[in-house]
């Protein structure tokens, strides 16, 4: 199926397909329990455990972020007015996905011995990263005139952002995964499948306002990107789990979303310059909410009350 004919189906079609397919996913997930005779790290050899922990990150980050990516066609198609308010509805996803974080910071920064430790880590990586992405924008910015302002180089440092964000997932993934804890594993697949599915809509909702459509390649690398992370980080909690380390990965992330809101509010900026409209500020809380509600809700209310016994 072309380009050409995917666009020409049902608006309907373009918004709901991608929910079936969630659907599809996570139903085969629960229904087949895939993780369920997970044993001990113990036992397991180092390549197999690499394996299994690549296996469950793909699952967990790669094939959401592309289930999300589905939506591009529907973006593509919104008028300019709702393609601003989708493009702040991505950034209430990151600003959540940054407090979340922050939160984590404080969890795994009270772990490690020596509290100033943990706070000048956390600091140099929120300032650091955020002093540097601003700095390669502000150089990329000053090469490119006013008329080629790029949703695609957008686009690559919200999955960048949202990539070093899955570390930290991957980094609880790997540790379920050495404790042989099959419940927890299938657990957090199933709350990062939810998760991550908003994660392709945040990552394309920039390239939908370019005048011409990137290459597929550039979907399957931000996708990539973005979800590829989690398998990364289920490497490290496998056979390196380290508060600090957790630390410095999620400073990492924060300061790079921090810098990549920014980005987002310039583009808006450059279309509409109005970037706080009744719309835009909507839809911003609006993202922030859904992903409090999958995060934090329907984790809580339905996937733990069908996995852990009370």
């Amino acid at each position: 199926m072309t380009a050409r004919s995917i666009n020409d189906l049902p608006r309907w079609v373009l918004a709901v397909g991608p929910v079936v397919v969630l659907a599809v996913v996570f139903g085969l997930l629960y229904f087949t329990s895939p993780f369920s005779g997970l044993g001990s790290a113990d036992e397991a050899s180092t390549a197999e455990i690499v394996w299994m922990v690549t296996v469950i990150g793909a699952i967990a980050g790669i094939i959401p972020v592309a289930i999300g990516m589905l939506w591009f066609p529907f973006i593509r198609n919104l008028e300019p007015k709702y393609l601003h308010a989708f493009m702040a509805l991505a950034a209430g996803v990151l600003a959540f996905i940054a407090v979340e974080m922050t939160e984590e910071i404080i969890e795994y920064g009270a772990e490690v011995d020596g509290a100033l430790t943990a706070g000048t880590v956390a600091v140099v990586g929120v300032g650091g990263t955020f002093a540097v992405m601003y700095a390669a924008s502000k150089w990329r910015q000053h090469k490119m005139s006013s008329q080629d302002k790029s949703g695609l180089h957008i686009a690559y440092l919200v999955a960048l952002a949202l990539g070093l964000h899955s570390i930290g997932e991957g980094l609880g993934i790997g540790v379920a995964y050495v404790q042989g804890d099959a419940t927890l594993v299938m657990l957090l697949v199933l709350a990062f499948v939810m998760h991550n599915v908003m994660e392709g809509p945040t990552v394309v909702a920039a390239v939908a306002r370019d005048r011409d459509q990137p290459p597929l390649r550039h979907f399957a690398a931000m996708g990539i990107i973005a979800g590829g992370p989690v398998i990364l980080g289920g490497w490290i909690g496998s056979f390196a789990n380290s508060p600090l380390l957790a630390v410095l990965f999620y400073a990492i992330a924060v300061g790079a979303i921090i810098q990549v809101l920014i980005e987002v509010a310039e583009l808006i900026r450059f279309d509409a310059e109005a970037v706080l409209s009744r719309t835009n500020t909507a839809t911003f809380v609006g993202g922030f909410v859904l992903m409090f509600f999958l995060e934090d809700v329907l984790t809580d209310l339905v996937l733990e009350g069908w996995l852990v016994p009370v």
